[in-house]
């Protein structure tokens, strides 16, 4: 359904260690980096999919951002990803039934407060 999304940080270096981490285990990397902004992508190509702007304030009470993962196990590795790097726990890696069938899905804040999420739809194996 998404293009592109934008976030917002009022630390941009922190924010780059957190999303280098937490999206290098699904599979994006960085892509580039400019004065007041960093991007992310699929390897081999440098359009963005997500970028991360400084900005003085950020508002992020509402703001839920979904990964797709690989595996179960980049799910697991997003979280523990995300807390090595500053994030909190807002939902530990598991089964998710209520939301669907083979719906496994982590949920961690970033040091800003942005909600993300990382989603496998697969069955372990």
């Amino acid at each position: 359904m998404f293009d592109h999304v934008s976030i917002t940080t009022t630390d941009l270096d922190r924010a780059g260690r957190f999303y280098d981490a937490v999206l290098g285990t699904l599979g994006y990397p960085r892509v580039n980096r400019r004065e007041r902004a960093i991007g992310y992508g699929e390897r081999g190509t440098s359009l963005c999919f997500m970028s991360v702007f400084l900005s003085d304030a950020v508002v992020a009470d509402n703001r839920h951002w979904c990964f797709r993962a690989p595996s179960r196990a980049a799910v697991r590795a997003f979280h523990a990803a995300a807390l090595a790097e500053g994030g909190t726990d807002d939902g530990p890696p598991g089964d998710r039934p209520n939301y669907g069938p083979d719906y496994y899905a982590a949920f961690v804040r970033d040091p800003d407060g942005n909600r993300l999420e990382a989603i496998c739809r697969s069955p372990e194996g």
